[in-house]
């Protein structure tokens, strides 16, 4: 699979999207993504049909700090996740010039973080990731975790989680092949968008909708 189909699917997914929110409905809820089941549950003695949603599965990485981020440091929180790695020689610095734009907006925001999946933890070492982002300018993992952990859990967290392409590719530029997604996940772990973070008008809409989420529009069902 080439760069550029890669590219052309998740173009077709930011779409599909956008034609979602126009049709959710017609307040400023955000769709909600990915497969969904219904089941039977109990409710005061009645059977109730609820709606089981996608949701982020179980993780547990190391950030810049060497401490551990899993799903119980983000329960009840709003996040963008992103994948990349520091020796990225094509999208990455575009992606982590605009997640920048992300990072000085809601720094201050305590129920925000920032996700980035290093794709390559051979290469990006806690201590090398802790250099990488006081290069970048984040002073502190307070709101924004660069995370690198096993890979074969990272490419699965990836590609089953986050809906996204995050794999290793010997024949792509840098050894990796991985989208430009960024992915807003709500405070119960499901995503509710999917943003092209090498496109400043994707950010700009990304960062329209984080507010939407942090009123409390992520806790609806």
């Amino acid at each position: 699979m080439t760069y550029r189909i890669v590219q052309s699917m998740f173009m077709l997914l930011i779409v599909m999207v956008t034609l979602s929110c126009e049709n959710n409905n017609r307040s400023n809820d955000l769709p909600i993504l990915g497969n969904r089941h219904t089941e039977e549950i109990e409710i005061e003695g009645k059977l109730v049909v609820d709606t089981v949603y996608h949701t982020i599965a179980d993780f547990s990485f190391q950030n810049q700090d060497g401490e551990t981020i899993s799903n119980r440091e983000v329960e009840g929180k709003v996040y963008v996740a992103d994948f990349f790695f520091t020796s990225c020689p094509t999208i990455c610095p575009v992606m982590k010039t605009q997640m920048l734009r992300v990072y000085e907006k809601f720094k201050e925001e305590p129920d925000f973080l920032i996700l980035s999946h290093s794709i390559d933890p051979t290469h990006d070492t806690v201590s090398l990731l802790k250099d990488y982002s006081t290069r970048l300018g984040v002073s502190d993992a307070r709101t924004w975790h660069f995370l690198t952990g096993e890979q074969e859990h990272v490419f699965e967290i990836g590609q089953t989680s986050y809906l996204t392409t995050a794999m290793e590719d010997k024949d792509e530029p840098g050894g990796f092949l991985h989208s430009g997604a960024f992915v807003l996940v709500d405070q119960k772990g499901r995503i509710r968008g999917v943003y092209d973070g090498t496109k400043e008008d994707q950010v700009d809409k990304l960062m329209k909708d984080i507010p939407k989420l942090l009123a409390n529009e992520g806790q609806r069902s």
